[in-house]
Order: C-alpha cells, then sequence, then structure tokens
C-alpha cells in the first residue's frame, strides 16, 4: 500500500508485550505512548504493519493542515486540507514543516494571501450571475395574468432566454383550468364561500398583500346597486300621488342619480381593468357558485339607472336602450338558468343560494323598464321567465333542501332578497297592464309579508361581520317602499301613505350606515378589500396518493380485488341485499 495515501500518521513500533484488554488499558493506562503526548506532538495511532517494509523499519508520517488566509483563497484550494508528508520531503524536517525552510519558498505567496483588503462586490455575485436578478421577482402572480400565457413563454424563447422551472410552468398551466363547482364547496367554507378550509392551500401568497385588482372582487356592483335604487325611490317621493304632502324636491333624485352615474363609472372602470390585466381572476369569480350571480349586477345597475334618470336629463328614453341593456342579461339567463335545469354539477338544489335572487330581479327590472319606454312583448317574455323561474327558486331555498346547509348567522341580511323580486315584479305588472291591478297587489303582498316576517326577527341580524356584498342586499328593501308608493297611489289612505314613509325612512338609513361603514373599513380600517382567497383556490384537493389495499398484494389478482372492494363498498351502504352487490359491475360501482 502506498503511504501517500494515508490521512493520519502513523507510528509503527515493535512491541513484544501482549495487547491488553481495552478496559483495562483505559482504566489502568498501562500501555506506553498510549493516550499520551509525545514529543513530536503529533497523535499516534497503531496500525498494522505494512507487509512491504521489511521488520523493524519504523516510518513517520506527519498532518500537513493548510489554512486559506481568505475566502478567495478557500475556493482555490478546494476541498482537500489534509495533506500526508513524506519526511523526506522537501521543507520538512522528521516530519515536521522546517520555518526556515518553507518561508523562503513561499515567502511571496503568503504577503500577498494576506493582504485581503474589501472591494465593492461586483455585479450580480450575490445569485452568482446577473442574469438570476430576475429570480427576485415576484412571479407567483403570473398565472392569473391576462398575458403571461403561451405568447409570452414564446417570446422568451424567441429572445432565447432561459426557460423557467417546470413548477412555475406547472403552476400556470393548472391555473389556467376551469374549477368545478366541487372544488368550491370543498375548498372554501363561510357565508359566501370565501374562507379557506385548514386543510386547503391556495396558489397565491398569502404572506403579502396581493394586488388591488386582484382583491377588487365583483360584488363591489353591489354598492351601484344600493345607490341608484335610491335615486328611483326619491324621484317616486317627488312625483307620486300619494306623497305629495312630502313636498320632496327633484334636486334630490339629481344629486343621488349623478352619484348613482359616477360609481357605476368608477367601479366598472376598476373591475374592467382587472378583465384586462387578470383574466383568470375573473373567470375563476364566473365559476364561483355565488359570485356569479353578482355578475348580473352591472347590467342591472344601469337598469336603475334608466328608471332613475331625473326628468331634467331626459324626459323619454330611446327604445333601443332597452335591448342593449337586456341583451347581456338575456345571454347570462341561457347560461345559469340551462346549469340549473341540467342536472350537472351546477343544478339548482346544490348551488341553491339567496343570491341566486340577482338572477331573477333582472327580468322583472327589465320588464318594468321595457314597459316604461312602451314596449309590450319584450317585457312580458321576460316577466314570463322570471315568474317561472323565481317560483322554482322561492320553494328551493324556503324548503331548504338536503342538500342544501343551514345558512350561516353571517348571511342572513341575504334573506331580505327573498323581498326583491315580488316588489319589482309587482310594479312591473302594473306597468305593463297599466294599473296596479290584482295581479300587481298579489307579487306585492307577498313582498310585504316577506318583509314583516323579517323585520320582526331583530337577533337574526344581530352579530355578524360587515362584507361588502351587503351592499346588493339593500335595494330589496328600496325596493318594497317604492312598491308601498306604488300600491299607495292606488290604495290612498293614512295606512299606505304611513307605511310608504315608514319603509322610506328605513331604506335611506341603512344605505346611509351601510355608506358610512364602507368608507370606515376603507380609509380608517383599510380592510375594505382583503386578500381575495375565493379565487386562489388550487384546482387538486393534494391530498396524499391512497397506497394499494392490502388484498392486492395477497392474492395477486386485481379483479378479484375490485370485487372485494365493491363488497366493502356496498356493505357500508344502505343496501341490504349483499349478494345483489357482489353482481353489480366494478364500473357502475365507482
Amino acid at each position: 500500500m502506498d503511504h501517500g495515501e494515508h490521512l493520519v500518521s502513523v507510528e509503527l513500533q515493535e512491541s513484544s508485550e501482549p495487547v491488553p484488554s481495552l478496559l483495562k488499558l483505559i482504566s489502568s493506562n498501562e500501555v506506553a505512548g498510549f493516550d499520551n503526548i509525545i514529543e513530536s506532538e503529533t497523535s499516534v495511532l497503531s496500525s498494522p504493519t505494512n507487509s512491504s517494509q521489511p521488520t523493524g523499519h519504523q516510518r513517520k508520517l506527519s498532518i500537513s493542515i493548510s489554512m486559506p488566509s481568505s475566502p478567495r483563497a478557500a475556493s482555490a484550494a478546494g476541498t482537500k486540507g489534509i495533506f500526508p508528508v513524506d519526511n523526506d520531503a522537501k521543507g520538512f524536517r522528521n516530519g515536521v514543516a522546517d520555518s526556515s525552510l518553507a518561508s523562503e519558498a513561499v515567502g511571496s505567496t503568503e504577503t500577498k494571501a494576506v493582504k485581503f483588503l474589501s472591494q465593492p462586490m461586483p455585479k450580480g455575485s450575490v445569485l452568482g450571475e446577473a442574469g438570476n436578478i430576475r429570480k427576485l421577482k415576484d412571479k407567483r402572480f403570473d398565472s392569473f395574468k391576462t398575458w403571461s400565457g403561451k405568447l409570452e413563454r414564446q417570446l422568451s424563447h424567441l429572445r432565447r432566454k432561459p426557460r423557467e422551472s417546470e413548477s412555475e410552468d406547472s403552476v400556470r398551466t393548472s391555473g389556467n383550468e376551469a374549477l368545478p363547482v366541487d372544488r368550491y364547496f370543498d375548498a372554501l367554507e363561510g357565508p359566501e364561500l370565501e374562507t379557506l378550509r385548514a386543510s386547503e392551500e391556495i396558489v397565491l401568497p398569502d404572506d403579502k398583500t396581493w394586488p388591488f385588482l386582484l382583491r377588487y372582487p365583483i360584488s363591489s356592483f353591489g354598492i351601484c346597486l344600493g345607490v341608484s335604487s335610491q335615486a328611483i325611490m326619491w324621484k317616486t317621493l317627488a312625483t307620486a300621488t300619494s306623497t305629495k304632502f312630502l313636498h320632496i324636491n327633484l334636486i334630490v333624485n339629481l344629486i343621488l342619480w349623478w352619484i348613482s352615474v359616477a360609481l357605476v363609472v368608477i367601479v366598472s372602470s376598476i373591475y374592467l381593468l382587472k378583465v384586462i390585466f387578470y383574466f383568470e381572476a375573473v373567470r375563476r369569480e364566473y365559476y364561483h357558485p355565488i359570485r356569479v350571480n353578482f355578475f348580473f349586477a352591472p347590467w342591472i345597475a344601469l337598469l336603475f339607472l334608466a328608471l332613475g334618470v331625473p326628468p331634467s336629463v331626459a324626459s323619454k328614453l330611446p327604445v333601443a336602450l332597452w335591448y342593449v341593456l337586456m341583451t347581456p342579461i338575456f345571454c347570462l339567463e341561457l347560461k345559469i338558468y340551462g346549469q340549473w335545469m341540467s342536472g350537472g354539477q351546477r343544478r339548482l338544489s346544490k348551488v341553491a343560494n339567496p343570491s341566486n335572487h340577482l338572477s331573477i330581479v333582472g327580468n322583472f327590472v327589465g320588464a318594468l323598464l321595457g314597459a316604461s319606454v312602451g314596449l309590450k312583448e319584450g317585457p312580458i317574455f321576460f316577466f314570463a321567465v322570471g315568474l317561472a323561474h323565481y317560483t322554482v327558486l322561492f320553494v328551493t331555498l324556503y324548503q331548504r333542501l338536503p342538500t342544501n346547509e343551514t345558512l350561516p348567522k353571517e348571511l342572513h341580511p341575504v334573506f331580505f332578497l327573498f323581498v326583491a323580486a315580488p316588489s319589482v315584479a309587482s310594479m312591473a305588472w302594473a306597468t305593463i297592464q297599466g294599473s296596479f291591478d290584482y295581479g300587481s297587489r298579489i307579487a306585492y303582498f307577498i313582498a310585504l309579508f316577506l318583509y314583516f316576517s323579517l323585520a320582526v326577527r331583530v337577533n337574526f341580524f344581530r352579530g355578524f361581520k360587515f362584507s361588502l356584498a351587503w351592499w346588493a342586499y339593500t335595494f330589496p328593501m328600496t325596493g318594497a317602499a317604492i312598491a308601498t308608493m306604488r300600491y299607495s297611489s292606488a290604495v290612498t289612505n293614512a295606512v299606505t301613505q304611513t307605511l310608504s314613509v315608514i319603509l322610506s325612512a328605513v331604506a335611506t338609513l341603512t344605505v346611509t350606515a351601510l355608506l358610512v361603514t364602507t368608507i370606515l373599513h376603507a380609509f380608517v380600517l383599510r380592510n375594505l378589500f382583503p386578500n381575495d382567497i375565493a379565487i386562489a383556490i388550487a384546482i387538486s384537493d393534494r391530498k396524499p396518493k391512497a397506497h394499494k389495499k392490502w388484498f392486492n398484494f395477497r392474492n395477486g389478482s386485481s379483479d378479484h380485488s375490485k370485487d372485494i372492494e365493491t363488497f366493502l363498498k356496498f356493505a357500508n351502504s344502505d343496501c341490504k341485499d349483499l349478494e345483489a352487490a357482489l353482481k353489480i359491475p366494478t364500473a357502475e360501482a365507482k
């Protein structure tokens, strides 16, 4: 064996004494040279004698450790820091380095090595290369950006830029897939499916505040619904015959209408920017079982603006405006109502929620506006469609099918949406017929009863957290007040007039309180737009892969294991005929 391959010094000594046991050696310390400091100040270990050397020959190997004088010297030296040094090597005397000989050889080198002055750090030295600085950019939001898809990757490839890591590509690809409705129910909880479950993860960072557009929800259009409906109410208070004794000036309607126009423009512009820059976030809101209903809100707000336009601005609206506003509502209804009826994952019994009334109210508001501009067939068509689907939705929500969970306390304000559809329907039918007849009164009395049944439950609306979506629940109260004024004009007496004033005051106070609360959360608490967790859930549930069943290994037959699996599945179910369960094909059982 070559002596240069040893990493420790070895001292070979011949001894005639027998080797004692370990315990005796440690306790008595009787062996000479064991655990003692020798004159050469090198640790000596016993080793088997090299067969290539003659007996009695002794050779010493010393350890030479080279300590770097700077980090640069350490990197240049590599990982070898221990070298075997021969006794006869130049610069060493009896296995120990001779300083007089070594100083002449390495004098100039050592002087240069010790002189290590701090210098400016070169650009990119922290990451190794200047090109790696772009890794500092947070690309976790790219999967939701509109322009970060295939076009950007193709441009990067043409510019010969390094390809992104596979993890980033997988996140971006998974973010562009459509989420099934079951994922929203499995990953989210809360009154509006906006809270992430403890066992789930999100695809966006939760340790920082997201960009504002990602945090801006579609439910912001509820503010437009609340304020624009107030413009209609004050217009009716100023023009209705039953409320002439209040002497309301139309200037209030004018101010509220212009405020509503400004709100619609601001909210729509911001959300349009979200559509342009973060289309994936908009698409996820559309697939959300509750958020999808708020896509009717922008068009309903425009219908409210048309109904509440002051006489000083426009005395008569063009008929074409009705067709323009009702076309997107009709397209959304074809999609939403078709999903309710098809019986798929988004069937009504599964996704039913009071916010579904927003998709119903649009029909009655459109019928009201169409009849106001002089149309006949179109308003009747939308009135019929709205009446049919409102009946089905009312029954589904009223009895709370076993497929629906009980609404939590935070969602109690949405019960006022039950009042919206019959209130607007009564006014729409009265405008179509030209009078507040029995059909209009039936719808109005239904709305009035639902209103009273909710108003008497004071504790029903206590102890819940503020939500921006509450604005969508203010216009039903305003709609009930407007319908009461229309009814009071047909049946004028002290009771109907008093009721009109009371409901109008309650609606105004509610909108004012919500406005103050919204301003407080926006500018004081600054938590009006938190991170929108509902749009950042992962496509897969990321559950650990199931291990193979024990009987797969014991029997070795996949068909037999499937039969056992099917038997166990039906044995735990309500099926009492276990023999029939064994005859069920495995494919059908799954």
